[in-house]
């Protein structure tokens, strides 16, 4: 048997990469996760809106759908017994016309289908009531949903992979793999010096990358590297005190789940993403676009003071669909897809990834051991 260098190599360490390479280390297994950037998470994990999704939206049998709701489940779990923050919220999916009350309530539906908990009808008043700032015609609570410490999130699952004799590598960019004659891989990672290294399993999961990654990997099919799209959503923070303690989500807008609101842990509101689509990375936040925030918030927050919004930040979803497509499911893509054996790519990891990420290691894990 040919000995290679690590059993498994994971490349990119932010949430759902580090949460393959726990999964792969609990099953005894040596792991190298490789990271491009100076510090793990700094991509997609970095730049959310660090929201605990119960479930809600997701078409009935995807792995959207069943990985949110079991990463959701674990994930509560993991924070309890890790002491990370975080707060259990709940969310107010809110109609605040008559118009949205069919919107909202096919959203409780797939819900309660996704096997979400404790899901309740609200009429307007029920809903003021518990949110009296809040305009609602009616709305559905999830007291599943919350908000968390993401980054200490994600040093804990680097703390898990390293105490089980793994290591994650910053400063590494993957280069190329090669398959390697009876099995496994060879290994090109860049950075000072470079290195080459064999590994006999495979995991991509790099976020805005993922075509970038699969091209480099010898015998890749070309034709099943779905095509990316770079998702761009800008956040805004308010000046004074935060009008809610719940989750505030209007109905989803094509291809995204809209402008919503957060309490985050420091006790600061924080809006957003909206959705526009560019060619490039670009973290840059046009204070311009608070009179359009501020006219859509103010759907569901009609007291929001005027001039009360300052530009946050931006983050950058890899999308599988662009403008006007229907949204596609996660893609993890084994042996079945691509006829690489010992190789898991994911491509379309955006919303709900960050909950989901415990799940999908696990998935991930699974699929390898049947390699």
């Amino acid at each position: 048997m040919t000995p290679f260098d690590f059993d498994a190599v994971v490349v990119g360490a932010g949430a759902v990469g580090l949460a393959c390479g726990r999964a792969l280390s609990k099953r005894g297994l040596t792991v190298l996760v490789l990271e491009q950037q100076p510090h793990i998470g700094e991509g997609v994990s970095s730049r959310n809106s660090e929201v605990i999704h119960a479930g809600l939206y997701y078409p009935t049998g995807s792995l959207k759908a069943r990985l949110c709701v079991e990463g959701r489940r674990a994930l509560y779990s993991y924070l309890d017994s890790h002491k990370i923050d975080h707060r259990k919220c709940g969310k107010l999916v809110v109609a605040t016309r008559p118009d949205e009350v069919a919107l909202i309530e096919a959203i409780f539906q797939q819900a309660a289908t996704n096997g979400v908990e404790g899901l309740e009808h609200l009429t307007g008043p029920q809903a003021s009531a518990m949110e009296p700032a809040l305009n609602a015609h009616a709305a559905i609570l999830s007291p599943e949903s919350g908000v968390f410490a993401s980054h200490d999130y994600m040093l804990s699952l680097q703390g898990e992979i390293e105490d089980a004799g793994g290591s994650v590598v910053i400063s590494t960019p993957f280069e190329r793999a090669e398959p390697l004659p009876g099995g496994g891989f060879r290994i090109t990672a860049g950075g000072e010096g470079g290195t080459t290294l064999t590994t006999r399993l495979l995991v991509t999961a790099p976020g805005l990358s993922s075509q970038t990654v699969a091209a480099r990997i010898g015998n890749y099919p070309p034709a099943r590297i779905p095509p990316g799209h770079f998702g761009k959503g800008v956040y805004f923070r308010l000046s004074g005190k935060a009008p809610f303690d719940r989750l505030i989500y209007p109905p989803p807008i094509p291809g995204a789940l809209g402008i919503h609101y957060r309490k985050d842990l420091g006790g600061q509101a924080v809006f957003g993403p909206d959705l526009e689509y560019v060619e490039r990375e670009d973290y840059s936040v046009d204070p311009a676009r608070a009179d359009a925030f501020a006219a859509y918030i103010r759907r569901f927050w009609p007291g929001l003071p005027d001039g009360a919004l300052t530009p946050d930040y931006a983050g950058i979803r890899p999308k599988l669909h662009g403008a006007g497509e229907p949204q596609p499911d996660f893609q993890l893509r084994g042996r079945d897809d691509h006829g690489i054996d010992g190789l898991v790519a994911l491509f379309g990891i955006e919303s709900p990834g960050l909950t989901s990420s415990l799940a999908i290691g696990e998935a991930v894990a699974a699929m390898l051991e049947h390699d």
